[in-house]
């Protein structure tokens, strides 16, 4: 079936371009367990979804480069040999692949793009890496650059890094780019060997309630957050040099070398090393179809985020203990950075409706805010259209 957004961005293009483009869709994702452990090089479990960026790409004649977003309905101009980071924010994703393909050696000419995306903006998923996905995709596409998925998702990476200026892991990358039908990704960060694990939970949805809190301080407090776990590790490695990583770390060596130390710098290592241990057996779970159980794990994360991490915000710990209290949700927490964005729940399929509406009706009375809600099915990874 053809997505609307599909003939959009084509039919946009052909009308301001005068030429037939290749279309890339690039999803979003949801991440089941396992925040905030990829820069750590733990573990986490993520997949893609049926939301996503769509972008029409053709080449230029010369070394200029024309994007367009629908979404936003606002252009952008600048050339292959003479590009500078722009005030359009959204701009600094794709010419930052740009730059890291240059950086590569990787030969880069002239093109015009149009993009629109369903992945909702703020709200966890990723919008930024599937655009960046997106933007790496086509290109290796359209100039034949013969580079690998891996690559990709490390070269989307990297302009987020880089140029963007957000430290963040490879998780939102390799699940755009990854993603399989109806499978979850266990990817280790470290070596980046992965294994899918099926899921295709019968009689359960997969429900995103959208708090509609944009994380305005999400990029800077993600950074922090990353080097306080660096600065937990730099004391572990004190007395255990082989911990390179908190993924090194176990709750023993957290407990014995930063428990009467800096309180935040111990809270973050705490919340990283035991996020790691909960994954490996949530996935034992999931594999044993012991949902019960893996349902607490979620819980369980969103209590480190909140209290450990402090990543969370009220309205998200509202939902989530509001959530708690619904003996159809299996589990929930809250999902992504943090600060504001989604909290991810698994909801019998017989009483999705009820719960929607038992969660709204709480939201907008104790918050007095409406919720969004979605409804999210795992889909396939980037992809030509």
């Amino acid at each position: 079936m053809i997505n609307n957004l599909e003939n959009t961005v084509k039919n946009t293009f052909i009308a301001k371009f005068n030429t037939t483009p290749i279309v890339v869709c690039s999803p979003g994702r949801i991440n089941l367990i396992g925040e905030h452990t990829d820069y750590n090089m733990g573990f986490v479990l993520p997949a893609a979804i049926d939301k996503a960026m769509y972008m029409a790409i053709a080449k230029q004649d010369n070394d200029n480069i024309n994007l367009f977003s629908l979404d936003l309905n606002d252009n952008f101009s600048t050339s292959v040999l003479h590009y500078s980071k722009s005030d359009k924010q959204w701009a600094n994703y794709i010419i930052g692949v740009v730059d890291e393909l240059l950086k590569m050696g990787i030969k880069v000419s002239g093109f015009s793009l149009v993009f629109a995306g369903d992945v909702p903006l703020g709200a966890g998923l990723s919008s930024s890496a599937a655009l960046e996905c997106a933007t790496v995709f086509a290109l290796n596409t359209l100039f034949d650059m013969q580079l690998t998925k891996l690559q990709m998702a490390q070269i989307a990476q990297q302009a987020e890094r880089e140029y963007v200026g957000v430290k963040c892991g490879i998780m939102d990358q390799f699940a755009s780019i990854f993603g399989k039908k109806n499978h979850l990704i266990k990817l280790d960060c470290r070596s980046l060997a992965y294994e899918y694990v099926p899921f295709n939970l019968v009689g359960v949805k997969t429900i995103l309630f959208d708090s509609m809190v944009k994380h305005s301080l999400a990029s800077s407090e993600y950074n922090i957050r990353s080097q306080q776990c660096q600065q937990g590790v730099n004391i572990i490695q004190k007395k255990y040099p082989e911990v390179k990583t908190l993924r090194d770390a176990n709750s023993h060596i957290v407990e014995e070398c930063l428990a009467l130390g800096d309180i935040k710098i111990y809270n973050r290592c705490k919340f990283v090393v035991n996020e790691i241990a909960r994954l490996q057996l949530a996935c034992q779970y999931l594999t044993e179809g012991n949902l019960l159980e893996f349902g607490k794990k979620m819980y369980e994360t969103h209590q480190g985020l909140s209290q450990l991490y402090e990543v969370s915000c009220p309205e998200l710990d509202f939902m989530a203990n509001c959530a708690k209290q619904q003996p159809n949700i299996i589990g929930a927490r809250m999902m992504g950075g943090g600060f504001g964005g989604c909290i991810i729940a698994l909801i019998k399929q017989d009483a999705v409706s009820e719960v929607i509406e038992i969660m709204k009706n709480a939201y907008q009375t104790q918050m007095g805010k409406q919720l969004k809600v979605y409804e999210v099915n795992i889909e396939d990874g980037t992809r030509v259209l």
